[in-house]
């Protein structure tokens, strides 16, 4: 595989992701079982095909009402769990955040207002809220945020405009995210201060005759603004090669190859090189769109710069709420959205940072927020009873291949979860069967259907699906379905179909723990 080849890159990696495509293609029906005896030797038959031989299972199903295992294959085996691993962070973030928590984006300033002209920079500040200018959410945070500081009286900014993202400390990647990943979609950069998701799309067309220059329509426009390389157009009917390219931290994208004439255009989705400086230039615009003036430029603020403008001493003159966490973890769940998840961890840091500080306690040197966010992750592992060697996650998405639990610790994680006062809305927030989300597309027409909700977990060699289901004779069951190590070869149907078989025959089941 080529790492230039965005087009392939767009497709690895994505932990979860992959699951969104609707592929419609039916499971292999299950018959129902009434005994454990027969539930143990259908879900055998489904693991122990031929073409499985060199990849590794974990399964662990419990039943909520009585505790018991129903089944276990390798339970307390270390495997990569994918975007399963999201759960951990959605446990810590309603542990420590809460369902009704929301997240600010402030207008700052520390300077005196004298007579409508701010005396110093205008800082706009994120604190990480993921949704920010996205469909139904603040599209028009930046107007907000001029209204708001218009209607305080203020009309120039005798200084910079600075967007700042250095609420969060430590690189934007997670850690052990691909540096081949970092230019794509599902694997853009984790801000404070991100905006639309921080994605860039972009259509590749041919021009209007062989041998001119192929046409590249950003969206937003001016999103990216180095572009490098030639992509021309070639012969029509000649193979279109399209590859984009852009260096782990450089702001240039290149563009090469060629795309034949009068083909139909091709859309791709990248990574925002900058999303605080994006957000800031939208904030520019909203600004002088309400007759504020700006007297200097604008700049960001990144850790780990020194912060030059003062935040200590700053002061709130505007600020716009991100929607309750609840429904952001729901986003971020149904649709397998590694920013969100991302964001949420650090957030859930940066608030354990401020009370290891505020308690007196001693920190070993310096972590980021993602690093104080597993940190507080593990003292909830602890307290629910999931030992150190039975999960390590150390960033907030699943998509690091470092990630790692059992899934003994995942059906534990699920059991604590059912049992909170958020169970109920947890349990919406995931994918349902045959309905929405990444299964929208997976277990149709089945009992599974509108009954399991889980999460999926997808890369390369991974499968996974972690969830609940109620059985044919009303049991209420947390399970793990974990595949490592799988190779998919020529036209093999893709193992998602036999996790779904598992948990069809569990939704089937007529038997009792």
């Amino acid at each position: 595989m080529k790492t230039v080849l965005l087009r392939h890159l767009l497709w690895i990696g994505a932990a979860g992701v992959l699951n969104s495509a609707p592929v419609q293609a039916q499971s292999t029906p299950v018959s129902a079982t009434s005994t454990l005896q027969q539930l143990t030797a259908e879900i055998d038959a489904q693991i122990d095909q031929p073409r499985f031989a060199s990849s590794s299972w974990g399964i662990a199903i419990t039943s909520l009402d009585t505790g018991r295992t129903l089944y276990a294959h390798d339970a307390e085996r270390l495997l990569q769990p994918a975007s399963t691993a999201k759960l951990f962070t959605a446990a810590l973030v309603l542990d420590t955040l809460g369902t009704d928590y929301r997240i600010p984006t402030q207008l700052l300033a520390t300077r005196p207002i004298v007579q409508g002209r701010l005396q110093g920079p205008l800082v706009l500040h994120g604190m990480g809220d993921p949704t920010l200018d996205t469909p139904g959410t603040n599209t028009d945070w930046a107007d907000q945020l001029a209204t708001q500081l218009a209607a305080s009286g203020v009309r120039e900014i005798q200084g910079d405009l600075v967007a700042d993202d250095s609420y969060f400390s430590g690189p934007s990647a997670g850690a052990g995210w691909e540096a081949r990943d970092l230019q794509s979609w599902f694997a853009v950069p984790s801000s404070a201060l991100s905006v639309q998701e921080n994605v860039v799309g972009l259509t590749v067309a041919p021009a209007s005759e062989p041998g001119r220059p192929a046409s590249l329509m950003f969206d937003p426009p001016s999103a990216i603004t180095h572009v490098a390389g030639t992509l021309t157009t070639s012969a029509q009917r000649t193979h279109s090669d399209i590859n984009l390219y852009r260096a782990p931290g450089s702001s240039t994208l290149y563009a090469f190859g060629n795309v034949a004439a009068r083909s139909e255009p091709q859309s791709f989705k990248l990574a925002m090189v900058d999303p605080a400086w994006f957000a800031g230039s939208l904030l520019r615009s909203a600004l002088a769109r309400h007759g504020i003036r700006i007297d200097g430029q604008l700049r960001t603020l990144h850790w780990p710069e020194p912060d030059s403008v003062g935040l200590d001493k700053a002061v709130v003159l505007a600020q716009v709420l991100s929607p309750p966490m609840m429904e952001i973890l729901t986003r971020g769940l149904k649709r397998s959205q590694n920013l969100y998840l991302q964001n949420l961890l650090q957030i859930a840091g940066v608030k354990a940072q401020a009370s290891a500080a505020q308690n007196g306690e001693p920190v070993p040197g310096f972590l980021s927020s993602e690093a104080w966010g597993t940190r507080a992750m593990r003292a909830l592992l602890d307290r629910i009873g999931i030992a150190p060697n039975a999960s390590q996650i150390e960033e907030g998405s699943g998509l690091s291949r470092q990630d790692l639990a059992t899934p003994d610790a995942m059906v534990r994680l699920l059991t604590y979860m059912a049992g909170q006062a958020y169970a109920t809305p947890l349990h919406d927030a995931l994918p349902d069967a045959g309905v929405d989300g990444t299964l929208e597309w997976r277990m149709r027409d089945t009992r599974a259907m509108n009954n399991v909700h889980a999460k999926t977990g997808s890369m390369n060699y991974v499968r996974c699906l972690v969830g609940y289901v109620t059985t044919a004779s009303g049991e209420h069951l947390a399970f793990a379905i974990m595949l490592n190590n799988f190779v998919l070869e020529g036209d093999a149907p893709s193992p998602s179909r036999n996790l779904d078989a598992i948990v069809e025959l569990l939704a089937a089941f007529q038997g009792h723990s």
